[in-house]
């Protein structure tokens, strides 16, 4: 009987079941190598587009008290810095002479009313003729218009408010002369309630939002005028909202921007004309907007936003963007993202397009929803 040695057929065995082995690992490793990544999955959303744009606060009215006739102030009849009425008397200008002229033009008065009157008589029984009677007549209207404008002299004497506000300090004080068309102001009054709010916005971001309200990518904040908020210097918001009045109908050719006017209550007179304030005018609202978080966000060699999101297949795809602001600490996408899209914000740096990946709901975001009327345009993008 011949015997087949069994040492060459146990390393045989063992070798081959070895190399199975090796086969099956390698083929599972790529399965537990797999680089992770956390993604945020993007949803639409509806907020209110705002612009802040900078601003000045400008009386609502401004009146410069100015005499209209000449002689020495005898009283100044108001407080500095308080309010004051239409038609309250302010200051006192001598009135000594403009009474005297008054007496003497009612005087004149007398003496060609009794002519004409007596004329008129004179003229029925022809015993004067028509062009004296006439002539009467022609002073005694001349008379009553010397009394008339003496009257108005003597009335400008007393100087009244033209308008009600707060009166600032007086630059003059009794016995002082003034005349009447001077150049210097005796005082100025300013009405702060309600009070403006002048601010200035691009010419280009007055036409972009156009077209987008045009176009329907915007809907109208309000059917009304657009409301507008304050922010004031120490950076509190101010308790009132105001409405836009009007915009310049020209571009200022040095800044190329349009100035825009909206008017506050101020009941409280808080705001003071030339106060620097930031407005927030509620533009018109995105119904549909695509909102992602600024840490899946990054710029490409020719500074243009991209992103990397995964496909349904788990594998990575880059997208460029048109981002076109930011509202908080996220980008307000125009072009490149989708709902449903499933945007990488976590590891980017072990990975590149193409590459298969381990997906899990990202940790390094916080997403706070902004509500309507809260989006700021203040950051701009590309």
């Amino acid at each position: 009987m011949r015997f087949i040695p069994l040492f060459p057929t146990l390393a045989t065995a063992v070798v081959l079941a070895i190399v199975l082995s090796g086969c099956q690992q390698e083929e599972a490793a790529p399965a537990a190598q797999l680089p992770k990544v956390g993604v945020v999955t993007l949803q639409t959303q509806a907020f209110t587009l705002t612009s802040e744009l900078p601003g000045r606060t400008t009386a609502y009215r401004i009146a410069e008290v100015r005499p209209q006739v000449n002689g020495i102030i005898l009283k100044r009849l108001f407080a500095e810095g308080r309010e004051v009425k239409a038609g309250q008397q302010l200051y006192q200008i001598d009135s000594s002479i403009y009474e005297a002229t008054l007496k003497s033009a009612q005087a004149s008065l007398q003496s060609s009313k009794s002519l004409a009157d007596r004329y008129k008589l004179l003229v029925d029984e022809q015993a004067v003729s028509r062009q004296e009677f006439d002539e009467a007549q022609a002073k005694r209207l001349q008379a009553e218009a010397v009394v008339q404008s003496a009257q108005i002299d003597l009335r400008y004497t007393k100087v009244l408010a033209p308008i009600s506000g707060r009166i600032g300090r007086s630059a003059i004080t009794e016995g002082a002369l003034v005349s009447n068309g001077q150049s210097n102001a005796m005082a100025v009054i300013q009405q702060l309630d309600p009070i403006y709010v002048d601010v200035t916005q691009s010419s280009v971001e007055m036409l972009k939002l156009r077209r987008e309200l045009a176009s329907g990518q915007l809907q109208k904040a309000s059917e009304n005028a657009a409301r507008v908020k304050l922010i004031l210097e120490d950076g509190s918001e101010y308790a009132e909202s105001g409405q836009l009045e009007f915009a310049e109908v020209s571009v200022d050719e040095g800044t190329g921007s349009v100035t825009l006017r909206a008017v506050f209550p101020n009941p409280n007179q808080h705001l003071l004309p030339g106060m620097f304030v930031h407005a927030q005018l509620q533009a018109g609202v995105n119904s549909e907007a695509i909102l992602a978080p600024q840490q899946g966000v990054t710029r490409n060699l020719k500074g243009q936003p991209t992103a990397l999101v995964v496909n349904q297949e788990n594998k990575v795809e880059l997208r460029e963007l048109k981002a076109d602001r930011t509202i908080g600490n996220q980008w307000l996408i125009n072009e490149g993202l989708n709902s449903g899209d499933r945007l990488i914000t976590e590891g980017l740096q072990f990975i590149k397009p193409g590459d298969e990946v381990s997906v899990s709901e990202a940790s390094n975001v916080q997403v706070a929803t902004p509500s309507p009327g809260t989006a700021n345009t203040s950051g701009q993008g590309e």
